[in-house]
C-alpha cells in the first residue's frame, strides 16, 4: 500500500536555541481516502453490533443509573492510570465517601476531576450545546480544576511548545505542532467533528488527530480518550457513557502508543482502525458481561438479605445505598438510606454477618464498610501498571 501523507514537518527553535522538527497533522479525513477492506469492514460491523448491545444494557438492569455511576468512575481510573497516576477505583470510592485513601491526594483528585469533566461535558451536550472547541476547552478546565495541572492553563490552548517522551523537544519521541499552529489545526478538527462519515470511524480518527495536535499543556491523553465518549454520545450511538475503552488501551498500552506514532510517521490509519475497532468490540462485550454479573449479584444478595426477617427492611435500604456507592461510612449510609445511625449500624452488622459487606480499617472515628464482591468485580483491570 502506498504510504499516505498524514502531515508535514517544520523546523522550530526551542528556548535554548536548539532546533528540532515539529509535526503538523494534515486535516481530516485522510487523503487518499481510507480503504477499509473486507476485514476491517467486518470489524466495523461487529463493533457497531456490540455497541448496540451495550447501549441496550439497561434492559438487563433493575437500575441502570447505579451501573452508569460506576462505569464512569472505572473509565476515569483507567484513563488516569495510563498517564501514570497510582489511584485505584477503591481509592476514588474511599475519597468520595470521605474516607482517607492510600495514595497521594493529587492522584485521587486527577481521577475525581475526570468524573466531573465527563459529567459536565455530557450535561452540556444534553442541554443542546454542540461538540465544539469551546466545549472541549470547558471540559478541559474541569479536568484540570484541582491538583496537578491546575497551574497549566486549564481551559486554554497552549502558548508554548510541548513534547512527548524525552527531556526536551530535541530528544523527544514526538513534537506536536508549534503553538502558533494549534488553533488552525483544532479549527480543522472541529470541522471534521461534524462530518457525516461513520461515527465509529470518525471517533477513531478524531482521537489520533487530537493526540497529534496535543493542544493543551497537560491533560491531552485523558481529554483525547474522553472525546471518544463525548462524540459517541453526541451522535447518539451511546445513550450513556458506558464504554470504557481505557481498559483496552491500558491492557495494550505499548501497542496503543506505537500505533498513534505509526499513523504520524507511516500513515498507518488502517492498522490503527483494526486496533480501535477490536477494542470497541472487546470492551463492549466485556461491559455487557459485567453488567449481567452485577445484576445477578444484586439479586442473589437481595434474596439473602430478605431471609434476615425483621431487620431485612433496613438492611435492604443500606444494600441499595451500597449499589450507588459500594464503600460507605455508617453516617453516609444512614443519610443515603434515610434511616437513623443506630439502624444503619445494626444493618451493617447483619450484612457483615451474612457476608455481603466487610469493615475496612477506620478513618478517624468513622466506621467504613465495603460491598466486597461488587468492588472486586469493578476493580478488575484497574490494578497498577
Amino acid at each position: 500500500m502506498k504510504k499516505r501523507q498524514t502531515g508535514r514537518y517544520v523546523t522550530i527553535s526551542t528556548v535554548g536555541g536548539e532546533k528540532c522538527q515539529a509535526f503538523i497533522p494534515a486535516p481530516l479525513p485522510p487523503k487518499p481516502p481510507l480503504h477499509l477492506g473486507p476485514e476491517n469492514q467486518e470489524r466495523l460491523d461487529k463493533a457497531l453490533v456490540s455497541l448496540g448491545r451495550l447501549d441496550s444494557v439497561s434492559t438487563l438492569l433493575p437500575d441502570a443509573s447505579l451501573f452508569l455511576y460506576m462505569y464512569v468512575r472505572k473509565e476515569a481510573v483507567l484513563s488516569s492510570q495510563i498517564e501514570g497516576t497510582q489511584s485505584s477505583l477503591s481509592d476514588l470510592l474511599r475519597y468520595e465517601s470521605k474516607a482517607v485513601s492510600g495514595v497521594p491526594l493529587d492522584d485521587v483528585l486527577e481521577v475525581s476531576n475526570y468524573v466531573a469533566a465527563l459529567s459536565y461535558g455530557l450535561k452540556r451536550l444534553r442541554d443542546g450545546f454542540p461538540l465544539s472547541l469551546r466545549l472541549l476547552k470547558e471540559v478541559h478546565k474541569e479536568l484540570l480544576s484541582r491538583g496537578r495541572g491546575a497551574q497549566k492553563d486549564p481551559g486554554e490552548f497552549r502558548r508554548s511548545q510541548n513534547w512527548i517522551g524525552g527531556t526536551r523537544p530535541g530528544d523527544a519521541v514526538y513534537v506536536p505542532p508549534p503553538p502558533d499552529k494549534v488553533i488552525e489545526c483544532m479549527g480543522a478538527l472541529e470541522t471534521y467533528l461534524h462530518d457525516r462519515s461513520s461515527v465509529l470511524l470518525k471517533a477513531a480518527l478524531v482521537h489520533v488527530q487530537f493526540e497529534s495536535i496535543h493542544p493543551f499543556l497537560d491533560g491531552n491523553g485523558r481529554l483525547g480518550r474522553l472525546l471518544i465518549t463525548l462524540l459517541l454520545c453526541s451522535e447518539q450511538v451511546l445513550t450513556e457513557p458506558i464504554l470504557y475503552l481505557s481498559l483496552y488501551f491500558k491492557a495494550h498500552r505499548s501497542q496503543y502508543y506505537d500505533l498513534l506514532q505509526a499513523v504520524r510517521v507511516d500513515g498507518a490509519w488502517e492498522k490503527w482502525l483494526t486496533f480501535f475497532l477490536d477494542g470497541v468490540t472487546e470492551t463492549s462485550e466485556q461491559a455487557v458481561k459485567t453488567a449481567k454479573r452485577l445484576a445477578d449479584l444484586f439479586e442473589a444478595d437481595r434474596n439473602r438479605i430478605q431471609s434476615l426477617g425483621r431487620p431485612a427492611g433496613s438492611a435492604l435500604r443500606v444494600h441499595h445505598a451500597l449499589q450507588q456507592a459500594p464503600i460507605l461510612s455508617i453516617a453516609r449510609a444512614a443519610e443515603k438510606a434515610s434511616i437513623s445511625i443506630p439502624t444503619a449500624t445494626s444493618s451493617f452488622e447483619h450484612l457483615e454477618r451474612i457476608g455481603v459487606v466487610e469493615e475496612l480499617p477506620k478513618s478517624g472515628r468513622s466506621r467504613i464498610f465495603a460491598y466486597t464482591q461488587y468492588v472486586q468485580v469493578l476493580n478488575e483491570g484497574t490494578g497498577p501498571l
